[in-house]
């Protein structure tokens, strides 16, 4: 598979999962490894950063996966950059998923705020990576103020519908080319993951379809497979719509019995 490459570095595997939701932490860690992911996201406001206790942190080998640190549960621009920094001073990352909430009911972002704490963070040396609508005139603002890459929304978070907004996610990946395209929440089952990726989307970050499944170490890997094959779907170019039938054995040539 060709390499997801953000702010010039390389991921083998394009999933990436996050880190909320689960029985425990072991569960946590099992379902992270059958994923194959690479990037994991961590909630710096939902950590127990100063290791007092048992953490999450205790679960996930910050020398096998690359930590996201992101900003969720912040519903200011203010916040979101406070907890990118506190992020980055216990060590965590210099890169930051920007999570800005603007509706407690939805769950969807403020993308003013959201763009206001990209720029900031961009400045002080940030790699960002922002949560944010399907609204191409937004992605292209926070394109401009620097960030990596832009993840849209492809239903509200842990909703578990699938991508409800498909023409507008064609529209981003059509016109977006500058960075990586990520889609971040929506997903339910294993056939969303293809079909963002079928798409052409970079790849698909997830926390709930996997957290909340029935078996969701098995869910994990059925994510990890569905993100593949829609890659390599996507790369290998599906055969033209055709409104009539096309035998698949060619009538050409075949003698007729007399």
């Amino acid at each position: 598979m060709d390499a997801l490459v953000i702010a010039g570095r390389a991921f083998e595997s394009r999933l990436i999962v996050g880190t909320g939701k689960y029985k425990d932490g072991k569960e946590t860690q099992a379902a992270i490894e059958a994923s194959g992911a690479e990037m994991v996201t961590v909630a710096v406001r939902r950590v127990n950063l100063d290791r007092s206790k048992e953490s999450l942190l205790d679960f996930i080998d910050p020398r096998r996966y690359f930590l996201l640190p992101n900003t969720a549960g912040c519903f200011t621009a203010d916040e979101a950059i406070r907890a990118a920094r506190l992020g980055r001073e216990v060590g965590l990352s210099d890169w930051v998923k920007i999570e800005v909430i603007g509706d407690k009911a939805t769950l969807y972002p403020d993308i003013q705020a959201t763009l206001e704490a990209t720029r900031v963070l961009v400045k002080e040396g940030f790699t960002v990576l922002p949560y944010t609508s399907d609204d191409i005139v937004y992605a292209k603002r926070l394109i401009d103020a620097g960030a990596a890459a832009v993840m849209p929304l492809g239903a509200p978070i842990g909703s578990g519908l699938g991508l409800r907004n498909t023409a507008n996610l064609r529209i981003l990946r059509e016109l977006i080319t500058e960075v990586p395209l990520i889609v971040d929440a929506g997903v339910g089952t294993a056939s969303d993951a293809t079909v963002a990726m079928e798409m052409g989307f970079d790849g698909v970050l997830m926390n709930t379809a996997i957290a909340q499944a029935q078996n969701p170490v098995l869910m994990a890997e059925a994510m990890q497979h569905g993100v593949m094959a829609g890659r390599q779907a996507y790369l290998a170019g599906r055969m033209p719509r055709r409104l009539y039938a096309t035998a698949s054995s060619p009538l050409d040539g075949i003698s007729v019995p007399q």
